[in-house]
């Protein structure tokens, strides 16, 4: 059975490399699903990648990431981060781990990104390390989810 990664992304990360590059960079959200798909497959694992400006679309993949039994899921929930109780419900609701990504370190910007609804309910948070943070979510899902034969030692 092949082992996969949801990576959902939020609003406006449609608009990567065009959006605030000053913040956000020149990389675009074709080359951050590159990354992703490349990464993946240094883990044996395929990519789920979608983006949308809408919740409620957002609450169904991840629901539906539950019931395909993915490995895990990367999300960038974008402006939502800050404002969604109905992400964070969803994540709190399934079993599948979650790992929250950042293209900017969001504790650096404005005082109303310091909140974050979905970190309560991620396995981890990762921001600051422009579109390399994916990777970084991918191999730490790939990891945790090893079989623990195949798990580093301590």
């Amino acid at each position: 059975m092949p082992k996969f990664v949801y990576v959902l992304n939020g609003p406006n990360l449609n608009l990567l490399g065009r959006r605030e590059p000053n913040i956000y960079g020149k990389t675009t959200l074709k080359d951050v699903e590159a990354l992703c798909r490349k990464t993946a497959a240094a883990h044996k694992l395929s990519v789920e990648f979608r983006q949308s400006n809408h919740e409620g679309e957002l609450v169904d993949w991840i629901q539906e990431a539950d019931e395909k039994k993915a490995v895990g899921i990367v999300l960038n929930p974008g402006g939502y981060t800050h404002t969604s109780v109905a992400i964070h419900d969803a994540i709190k609701a399934v079993s599948v781990p979650v790992i929250e990504v950042h293209i900017s370190n969001i504790h650096a910007r404005e005082n109303f990104r310091h909140v974050s609804y979905v970190a309560p309910v991620a396995k981890a948070t990762i921001g600051g390390f422009g579109i390399n943070g994916y990777a970084l979510a991918i191999t730490g899902l790939a990891t945790m989810t090893a079989a623990p034969s195949r798990r580093p030692s301590r």
